[in-house]
């Protein structure tokens, strides 16, 4: 089976290093997208280890169409009664980019055309009924190179299942998974967010050092599929659950100058499992101090686009550069948007690192030493 895996822009390394990682084999590598090959069972391991994933398709079919008679003609071949059931519903939505083929809603509605052409043929159907099991159809066509695949996600994987309520600009949890493992973390340096929010960074945190794995405590569309039966759903869980770190030492301190944030953040460590690793306070982000120990600072200040002023956020950025600067021997590794970040901070960071916030553009600003 060929699958592809979806990411934020930016992720697509540290994406294939996972998929390397569960012994698969990758075939190719585009911006957002790692294609790959895998048995059933991948299926379930993937859903439920990959930590830097949005999405988990199954690809079908990979061809080049030009015109609606192309996508038409090779979407029609595509043995799709081998996945979706006489009775199953199989909606079509997509994107195409570069491509002849550009119109999203004429693109779907031949593809959908073609699907319901081959399964009514399969089934001896005129008219298809579309009560039974979802299969969301998805096309990408990228330069006219035309893929179709089905969703075995439902909901995106960076919804774990821990943050239910919202609170103002969350961050992806994909993208404070991926700062974090960015950052290095150690069990012997304590990870510190001091605009944790909804505690999301230190969360993530927290489950990587554990080996949670976290995608195993939700559901995903591809359990209801029978070509993905239970008994491989139940074994991905149980060797997630073998792979658990219950003694890590690994700490992190996440405070926030919101009671309010703060309490959302704690109930969603319980939910997470890893309550017992974080400490949460509720602190203005410039009273922070070492308190003894190494650290590594992971956060994701405001940017000014929807909390804060302009002129806040900069005045916000050039106290953090003092307060931060009293914090020896620690590391920097700050998540922002705005442009002139470093000179506010009054530092040149060691590397910066370009990312993706949702569709946001944001840079990771790395400083590895601090006197």
């Amino acid at each position: 089976m060929t699958y592809t895996a979806t990411c934020l822009f930016g992720l697509e390394s540290l994406l294939g290093a996972e998929i390397d990682s569960l012994g698969y084999k990758r075939i190719e590598t585009i911006d957002g997208r790692v294609t790959f090959e895998g048995d059933a069972a991948a299926c379930a391991r993937c859903s439920v280890n990959l930590r830097f994933a949005e999405r988990l398709y199954l690809n079908l079919s990979t061809f080049y169409a030009a015109s609606f008679t192309e996508l038409f003609d090779e979407t029609v071949k595509i043995p799709f009664e081998d996945v979706v059931g006489k009775n199953d519903a199989f909606p079509v939505k997509g994107h195409s980019i570069k491509s002849a083929l550009f119109s999203v809603p004429d693109i779907q509605r031949i593809v959908k055309k073609a699907a319901a052409t081959r399964l009514g043929k399969a089934y001896g159907l005129t008219t298809l009924p579309e009560t039974g099991t979802k299969y969301q159809i998805e096309f990408f066509i990228l330069k006219d190179r035309c893929s179709i695949m089905i969703d075995l996600s439902g909901a995106p994987l960076h919804k774990r299942g821990y943050r239910p309520e919202r609170v103002t600009a969350p961050l992806r949890e994909t993208l404070a998974a991926a700062i974090v493992k960015l950052s290095r973390p150690r069990e012997n340096v304590l990870l510190r967010d001091p605009f944790c929010g909804s505690g999301t960074i230190a969360i993530e945190g927290a489950m990587m050092m554990k080996n949670i794995a976290p995608g195993a405590a939700r559901r995903h569309a591809a359990e209801d599929f029978p070509l993905f039966p239970a008994p491989i759903w139940r074994a991905a869980r149980e060797e997630e659950d073998d792979c658990v770190i219950r003694d890590s030492s690994f700490r992190a301190l996440a405070s926030d100058i919101d009671p309010e944030c703060v309490r959302i953040a704690r109930e969603s460590a319980a939910r997470a499992g890893v309550d017992g690793t974080i400490e949460f306070r509720v602190m203005n982000a410039l009273d922070i101090e070492t308190e003894g120990v190494r650290g590594t600072v992971v956060t994701n200040p405001p940017y000014g686009e929807r909390l804060m002023t302009a002129d806040e956020v900069e005045k916000l950025y050039r106290d953090m550069g003092r307060a931060f600067s009293g914090l020896e021997r620690w590391q920097f590794y700050i998540l922002t948007s705005h442009e002139r970040f470093s000179k506010l901070f009054g530092r040149e960071p060691d590397k910066v690192r370009k990312l993706y916030n949702g569709m946001l553009p944001c840079k990771l600003y790395q400083f590895y030493k601090n006197k």
